[in-house]
């Protein structure tokens, strides 16, 4: 049975774009199941599966309806435990919980801010209005002041990413020879800024850019199929 996987896009239905999202779709393609892409805006989250959410992504498995991404990964584990593992056992679960909280700050937190306007642009109308007066209020400013000096913070940024780096000199993945979870957490993220922005938030010799072109080349290119901003 074909899974149904709801996930945000803005006014061009092939460009998904949230980092949440994409840690689903890298999760259903590890796991090897079919599934269907229902292009979602932020308007119709509300009337996805008779409201069952405030957010993407959702699947639907059979009668089962799933929301979030960590809470998904989970259910596919559980259900599916004859396909490959996302966590490969407990200390899997617990190692990508610490890598989801690690993202948050370190990257998800920069990119937000960096590439707000940029995201903004992929928008319609209708989603233009909500997204500002949300982030405006998130921000407590204008939304075109948001990402002012994304330039000067970016070495920053860059260097809060030693760990991964220093760990990517060692091993392929984050999850040792092959992707686990965590590899997607990342990747996810990673990818909504590759999808909405242009800014260069990686150096192209980057070990971690250069994980990152491993991990958009997995699951016959997956990550690759939709064209960088």
């Amino acid at each position: 049975m074909t899974i149904l996987f709801y996930e945000l896009v803005g006014q061009d239905p092939a460009r998904p774009f949230s980092p949440h999202c994409w840690k689903t779709a890298f999760s259903l393609a590890h796991k090897g199941l079919a599934f269907k892409r229902i292009p979602t805006r932020f308007h119709e989250i509300l009337q996805v599966e008779e409201g069952a959410s405030k957010s993407v992504p959702v699947i639907r498995d059979g009668e089962r309806v799933v929301r979030d991404s960590f809470a998904i990964a989970l259910y596919l584990e559980e259900s599916y435990p004859d396909r490959p593992s996302l966590f490969a056992g407990e200390g899997g679960k617990a190692m990508a919980r610490f890598v989801e909280r690690w993202t948050q700050p370190t990257l998800t937190a920069f990119i937000g801010q960096a590439a707000l306007l940029d995201i903004f642009a992929m928008l319609g109308a209708e989603e233009q209005a909500y997204f500002r007066k949300s982030r405006e209020e998130r921000f407590g400013m204008p939304l075109e002041e948001v990402p002012v000096g994304r330039e000067d913070k970016l070495e920053a940024f860059r260097a809060s990413l030693a760990p991964l780096r220093t760990l990517l000199r060692h091993q392929p993945f984050i999850g040792g020879e092959g992707p686990l979870f965590p590899d997607h957490i990342v990747a996810g993220t990673l990818q909504w800024a590759r999808v909405a922005s242009p800014f260069p938030f990686l150096e192209s010799n980057d070990p971690v850019a250069e994980w990152f072109e491993r991990c958009l080349d997995l699951y016959d290119g997956l990550g690759r199929r939709v064209a960088a901003a």
